[in-house]
């Protein structure tokens, strides 16, 4: 009889360096049965949004080719996932599932329940980490806790090796021709109002994607990353995120080519960049890291303090922010980016954050959750670190005093206005002097530049200076309690 395992992809959709597949490819197994099955109603709010949807269409898509061009094919099916499984396995008479390990709280639990179900079925189970080069719960502090500091994390991980890459096979077995799957188009991925079709042209979700985009970025971008990084007006990050969210490349791959760069190069320059992005990567194992030790964070502060903050109910300057039209031409130019790609420059996303959550005094889960709908790279880890850093209520979160001055940034990280000018066009005849502060221009100079305020661009929703004293004096009243 022959002994086939299921191969159950999430997201990890790739070939190379998957563990789960090469321990199945190592197995004594006639048969490998690949299989994504779409149950996002078992994630509650964890499920992906919009934008993430649409790069798992074309992800799954890429994945599939993948597998055919090597005699597979996947096999998709529709949830519940324990269902599924069990479908699957008496049909194909399969006595062993295999998968890669997510640290979401809804999926551990989910994860968890699976694995049980499985084994009291009489199935081996096998799990595997690709997703992260250090899980969760092997680095602690020296008292045995959860580091809520990154640079100390940073220190503890950073000297261990990540290991080579596991290669993709060059052969897979076929999948028994009886076996169904649900077409891709069935699972509702892509939206019926085509607005996702800028995504599309900016991104190439996939394995193939994902590593051009990395020889892209080491050839051309790293070379001057530590400073490149933080001109949104430029293509100075790796814009990887995504692609490692849905494990379409591993973070392990990731590190050892830069380190493969660094060994070809070796000038202390280089090094300087290379170890500036490698603390990224550093950055997102610690998100990993307080998700999984503090998982109530995607919705409740982690300094309690905050849960006594007062946070204004504004809709409509909530609205605003999120159109891109607060008369803030920087913090307009991020939102509109966000929208038009399903991306924002990194430090376009800490300076929308600082305004939404101190400027106008809006609660950051109300960010979180547009984030989570409008980015292709929307990963709850990140996501949530990243709010609650920029909210000062997190790990290693910024002083709440530390507000960003969202002109100041722009005067100091978008210069020419080129950022400002790409994004918000109708501000693209103000001298570079004006650009970030068009509410302090002549009315002569407004007048040349074709810029009626109010009109043809908002006034500011918000005075920067007052609404900065008025959040630092609500951050007083509960700074003690």
């Amino acid at each position: 009889m022959k002994k086939r395992v299921i191969l159950w992809f999430r997201r990890d959709l790739r070939l190379a360096d998957n563990p789960a597949l090469h321990a199945a490819l190592a197995g004594d197994f006639d048969s490998i049965v690949p299989v994504f099955i779409h149950a996002p109603d078992e994630l509650g709010d964890e499920a992906p949004g919009g934008a993430q949807s649409v790069w798992q269409h074309f992800s799954l898509a890429a994945l599939d080719a993948s597998l055919q061009g090597l005699g597979s094919r996947l096999v998709i099916r529709h949830g519940p996932t324990i269902a599924a499984l069990d479908t699957l396995i008496e049909e194909s008479g399969a006595r062993a599932v295999y998968w890669n390990r997510l640290y979401d709280p809804h999926t551990i639990a989910r994860d968890r329940q699976v694995k049980r179900h499985l084994e009291d079925r009489g199935l081996e189970t096998a799990s595997f980490k690709a997703l992260l080069l250090h899980e969760p719960w092997t680095v602690s502090t020296r008292q045995n806790t959860p580091y809520k500091v990154f640079t100390p994390f940073w220190k503890a991980i950073r000297d261990e090796p990540a290991g080579n890459p596991l290669p993709a096979p060059s052969r897979l077995p076929e999948v028994w021709s009886r076996l169904g799957s649900v077409a891709l188009s069935e699972l509702g991925l892509l939206p019926d109002i085509r607005w996702d079709e800028r995504i599309r042209e900016t991104w190439t979700p996939g394995e193939d994607g994902a590593h051009a985009r990395l020889e892209a970025f080491v050839s051309k971008t790293l070379p001057e990353y530590r400073d490149s990084r933080e001109r949104p007006a430029r293509h100075g990050t790796s814009y990887l995120s995504a692609h490692l969210h849905f494990g379409e490349i591993g973070p392990r791959q990731v590190v050892h080519r830069v380190e493969e760069w660094l060994h070809e190069h070796g000038r202390e320059a280089d090094r300087t960049h290379a170890e500036t992005f490698l603390s990224e990567i550093g950055w997102r194992e610690f998100a990993h890291h307080v998700l999984f030790h503090f998982p109530n964070t995607p919705s409740e502060p982690l300094d309690e303090r905050f849960k006594h903050f007062p946070w204004a109910n504004d809709d409509e300057a909530l609205q605003a922010w999120q159109d891109g039209r607060t008369g803030i031409p920087m913090v307009d130019a991020g939102m509109r980016e966000l929208w038009a790609t399903g991306y924002m420059h990194n430090r376009l996303r800490m300076t929308v954050a600082s305004f939404l959550t101190k400027n106008l005094r809006i609660a950051w889960q109300h960010g979180e959750r547009w984030f989570w709908d409008t980015l292709v790279d929307a990963d709850l880890a990140n996501n949530t670190l990243g709010w609650q850093w920029a909210a000062g209520c997190g790990a290693d979160a910024a002083p709440f005093f530390r507000i960003f001055n969202p002109a100041r940034q722009g005067e100091r990280f978008d210069a020419d206005g080129a950022y400002v000018r790409r994004w918000v066009p109708e501000l693209a005849e103000l001298p570079n002097k004006h650009i970030h502060e068009p509410w302090a221009a002549p009315e002569r100079i407004l007048d040349d530049a074709g810029v009626a305020l109010g009109e043809t661009y908002p006034k500011p929703i918000v005075d920067l200076k007052a609404s900065r004293k008025e959040a630092l004096e609500a951050f007083d009243r509960i700074k003690n309690g």
